[in-house]
């Protein structure tokens, strides 16, 4: 979601933040083994492919935003991806530590996160896939949403080109809020995205993405992100990435950078 806390954060709850390099639209190599790394950092839009079976993939990222009178700085974003079958991948969302620079907030560390994602294409020049995840409320008070927060994510991709992507999500949140006088309540939150992706060189692409929250309470949210990647190596990448609010309770400004590698934790037949 475009929102976390009290002041608009953008960071998904399951950092989904990327395409998908190239958008993620073909993990297997020339000879058909497992392709370069594909991750979802750093944009808004999930990839919608899963990481090869049997490897562990970590995406990790520091991010500063400023907004609503706010300013904070969070990190390390990690996501820990498993891929547990050519189809299906764990996923594991390690707390992140949020810093108010202004004093005006909380400072500690977010919840924890676990999901699953389940690949069903391609098929018709698409691919697709849900994720399906869960929030734990352990982070600290203030930062913290103090409930069990469910999630469903639907990221999508098509190739127009040999260099242009399409891709886009659409998302269902439940999150919980505080509010006055009922207490915890949630504050259901539909969100969409869209992008194109183009590869500038084999290993380096940038993509232009518009990002939409809304909420059954509150205004709704709307972004303006731009972002690069470049793989440093077959199974690294760093990442930069710049967004602006397009409404009144968005984010002012964001900025981040990234870092992920991926590994073959063992072989799958």
């Amino acid at each position: 979601m475009l929102a976390r806390n009290s002041v608009v954060v953008l960071a998904l709850i399951l950092t989904g933040t990327a395409p998908m390099r190239a958008q993620g639209q073909a993990p297997t190599g020339d000879a058909g083994g497992p392709g370069p790394i594909s991750t979802d950092r750093p944009a808004i839009t999930n990839s919608s492919v899963v990481v090869p079976a049997g490897s562990l993939q970590v995406e990790n990222g520091f991010l500063e935003t400023r907004g609503q009178g706010q300013s904070i700085v969070d990190g390390p974003e990690s996501l820990v991806r498993f891929g547990l079958t050519k189809r299906t991948e764990l996923r594991f969302d390690v707390p992140d530590y949020f810093h108010d620079l202004t004093g005006s907030g909380g400072s500690g560390f977010g919840d924890f996160a676990f999901g699953i994602r389940q690949q069903l294409g391609p098929a018709h020049g698409f691919d697709v896939s849900v994720i399906a995840f869960l929030s734990v409320p352990t982070g600290a008070n203030g930062v913290s949403s103090g409930g069990y927060d469910p999630g469903l994510q639907v990221p999508w991709s098509r190739a127009l080109s040999a260099n242009w992507t399409a891709a886009g999500m659409f998302s269902v949140y439940w999150p919980t809020q505080h509010q006055l006088p009922a207490g915890l309540t949630r504050n259901v939150t539909g969100e969409a995205t869209f992008l194109f992706d183009r590869q500038l060189t084999k290993p380096w692409d940038a993509f232009v993405e518009y990002a939409g929250d809304f909420p059954e309470v509150g205004g709704p949210r709307h972004l303006l992100h731009f972002g690069t990647a470049f793989k440093v190596a077959k199974m690294q990448q760093i990442d930069f990435h710049v967004g602006v609010g397009l409404s009144s309770a968005t984010v002012d400004h964001l900025i981040g950078v990234g870092y992920s590698l991926r590994f073959q934790a063992f072989h799958r037949e």
